[in-house]
């Protein structure tokens, strides 16, 4: 346990940390007000988390501050710094988001949120070592860190808390020592390798080494002559050298250096089956010039200086890589006869390599790569170069906080696997991905342990656990795209397929009831359904009703063929001697701009009050005397009245292009009456764009019911058909169609 130092050098002292000292440590470029909030948040911190115990055995206090210092090496905000302490405060106090908010602002609580989500992945450990060879499921696990992040401040946070623990890992047992050196070295280091965080990169790569294959370790540590700080002494004066001879001939380069790390050296041993001897860039060096022609320049003022070894030369320019990767790699006999690889570039060139898909752990990893998420960990990649060149970055940051992988969702399944959906995915699109069995006997789900409906749409980090049954099976309005119950090609391919292997006269009689049931619902009678075969290439009506039952064709391609088949065929019609527009003067035509009346000529339209036709019904004209048209839909008892009497006062009428226009529609509902059923229709209405011009309501309070009459403007069949799909799924509904008059 640690404790106050009885000393009582200062009131902040615990026994091995000083709190004074790690101030004057992350103070630099901040802010009086900045290093006050600081103080602060540690008073608060001293006040409640003093005798806490870390699972390593340290206080929470020093747990966070000596993360907070990681964090400030890499000059992040003083935000991300108060969110790491007080997540530690949140953690063992009665302290809460509200208290932290108003104290601290939004900024630092949606941080210590964002912590706090990030979080759950350590609830996700992977107890089977062999779960770390499934290359598909640890790039999973890092785009969900990345996911539930938020903001790229966080992942930084998480990524300065595994350092720490890796620097203290020796005080726990071997058996967790190894889970979490294999997961900071398949899934952390890589992480830090991809946001381009070197710094963290090599410390989590040597010290995953290190506990993980300790005798490999202390072979390539003692083939290292010197320390680490003698090699990057040495890379300091080669870089010095280097820059003074390119100035001489007048090139202005940008010339960097590091020491190759432990890990590192040993990998590539590994990979190319090599000794130690043959690893040329233990030692390396980059020079970043601005054209292609001081890149030769530049090879040439290094082979001046030290002599080249020719067998490490490479020409990345003249031949770049597969990955478009550009760049001169030289391998030399710098000072003191120790060799140096040199990399020589144009800033574009290194540009491309650090941020396109030629990025430095694209090639490294290998693999396929994923466009979309490259692009992604550029943004967070140029966010970091910002934040570390003390440039404002919040706007920038605003733009890409919750949005960074908008088109997926990273869900977990109960053993912690992470399955990659995309955007607004359901339980059943999970339980698809999972494997065909689970959702074809698909029962229910639950969220973090909370039964959801069907058309659930997952949040990235949700835990979902699928619920089956062996007496379960698909229903085809998990096809129907209007209600939202998958968001997935896959899934409905899937569906599909089920239904196909069903009994073909069970599909036949499915298909028949389908049909009649849409267009029963839309009120369009009287169709042809052998046209409508003809129209989907099927010779047999019987298979066509079979395809429809199988869902291998959906109601919105129905709809569409429907709307198709029912216009007119230029053979039925006399040819046209006019087409009429409506009347200007007319006051009951509103929408007819549209229609097209064949073989007469300029009169006024009108639209029938008794069936109220929309497009695309099967429609006719009757000639009014003193009013022109009169459009009525086919099937109307008024005009097949009136055609019985007289019929040569009957023309042929087809619709135009609907564009816009909008045409009145009724819709009867019968429902078991319940509190604000007429809001939530209306509702549906709105949201659909239909406008409500008339409303009719009756209850029966003996048998609860409800019956509604609504008079709508509609533009076509379609929008009509989406609206009467969504009020049929409300609670307590169970009748909705379209009435003809």
């Amino acid at each position: 346990m640690v404790t106050v130092n009885q000393r009582k050098k200062s009131s902040h002292d615990f026994k091995g940390f000083d709190f004074q000292t790690w101030l004057e440590h992350i103070k630099e470029s901040r802010s009086a007000e900045e290093i006050k909030l600081l103080k602060d948040v540690y008073s608060l911190m001293a006040g409640v988390v003093e005798h806490q115990q870390h699972i390593f055995g340290e206080s929470e206090l020093v747990r966070a501050l000596l993360t907070a210092e990681i964090l400030a090496d890499l000059h992040v905000d003083t935000e991300s710094l108060l969110a790491v302490m007080l997540y530690g405060v949140l953690q063992v106090s009665a302290t809460n988001m509200a208290d932290i908010e108003s104290r601290y602002g939004n900024n630092v609580a949606q941080l210590v949120r964002s912590v706090q989500k990030m979080q759950l992945i350590d609830s996700y450990h992977i107890h089977n070592l062999e779960s770390y060879n499934d290359k598909q499921h640890l790039e999973g696990v890092r785009k969900l860190l990345l996911a539930l992040a938020e903001d790229v401040r966080v992942v930084l946070i998480k990524l300065a808390e595994r350092v720490h623990i890796m620097r203290i890992l020796g005080r726990v047992s071997e058996d967790i020592r190894h889970q979490i050196a294999t997961e900071t070295r398949e899934i952390f280091a890589p992480l830090a390798s991809r946001l381009g965080v070197w710094q963290l990169k090599w410390e989590l790569e040597d010290l995953a080494f290190r506990y993980l294959e300790p005798q490999a370790y202390m072979q390539v540590a003692s083939m290292l002559d010197g320390r680490r700080i003698d090699r990057e002494k040495y890379i300091k004066n080669v870089t010095k050298v280097l820059n003074d001879e390119l100035e001489k001939v007048g090139i202005q380069a940008e010339v960097s250096g590091r020491p190759k790390h432990i890990y590192s050296i040993w990998r590539k041993m590994q990979n190319k089956a090599v000794g130690f001897d043959s690893v040329y860039d233990v030692r390396a060096t980059r020079v970043l010039v601005n054209n292609i022609s001081e890149c030769y320049t530049a090879l040439g003022v290094v082979h001046n200086c030290w002599r080249p070894i020719k067998s490490e030369f490479d020409d990345y320019i003249a031949s770049p890589k597969g990955n478009n990767y550009q760049s001169l790699h030289t391998a030399v006999i710098g000072p003191e006869d120790k060799i140096v690889e040199v990399q020589i570039r144009t800033h574009d060139m290194h540009y491309y390599c650090e941020y396109g898909v030629a990025a430095h752990w694209g090639y490294k990893e290998g693999g396929k790569q994923d466009t979309k998420y490259t692009e992604q960990i550029s943004v967070l990649r140029q966010l970091l170069e910002l934040n570390e060149t003390g440039e404002e970055s919040g706007d920038f940051l605003d733009r890409i906080k919750s949005d960074i992988f908008e088109d997926r969702v990273y869900t977990l399944t109960p053993n912690g696997k992470v399955i990659d959906l995309p955007r607004g995915a359901t339980p059943l699109d999970f339980a698809y991905h999972i494997h065909t069995d689970v959702g074809n006997h698909y029962r229910g789900a639950k969220v973090d342990g909370k039964i959801v409906t069907l058309g659930y749409q997952l949040k990235n980090g949700q835990k979902v656990e699928i619920l089956t049954s062996k007496h379960s099976s698909p229903s085809r309005d998990w096809l129907n795209p209007h209600r939202g119950f998958t968001t997935s090609s896959r899934t409905r391919a899937k569906v599909r397929s089920w239904f196909k292997k069903l009994d073909y006269d069970k599909n036949v009689e499915a298909g028949h009831s389908i049909l009649d049931r849409e267009f029963g619902r839309l009120g369009v009678h009287g169709q042809n359904h052998e046209a409508l075969a003809t129209r989907f290439k099927y010779k047999k009506l019987d298979d066509f009703y079979a395809a429809v039952g199988s869902s291998d064709i959906s109601t919105a391609q129905l709809a569409n063929a429907v709307q198709e088949i029912i216009l007119p065929q230029k053979s039925d019609f006399r040819k046209p001697m006019d087409v009429l527009k409506r009347h200007p003067k007319s006051s009951e035509t509103s929408g007819l701009d549209n229609i097209q009346i064949m073989g007469v000529g300029n009169l006024m339209t009108h639209m029938a009050r008794c069936c109220k036709p929309v497009p695309y019904d099967a429609i006719t004209g009757f000639i009014t005397r003193g009013r022109g048209v009169t459009v009525h839909k086919r099937d109307c008892s008024n005009v097949l009245r009136l055609a019985a009497k007289e019929g040569n006062r009957l023309i042929e009428v087809a619709w135009g292009n609907a564009g816009t226009s909008t045409y009145p529609a009724n819709i009867y509902v019968s429902a078991f009456d319940r509190q604000g059923l007429l809001n939530d229709i209306t509702q549906i209405l709105s949201n659909n764009h239909l406008n409500v011009v008339a409303v009719n309501t009756k209850t029966d309070n003996t048998s609860y019911s409800a019956e509604m009459n609504f008079s709508v403007e509609v533009t076509d069949v379609d929008q009509l058909g989406r609206a009467l799909i969504k009020i049929e799924q409300l609670p307590n509904v169970y009748q909705v169609t379209r009435k003809s008059s």
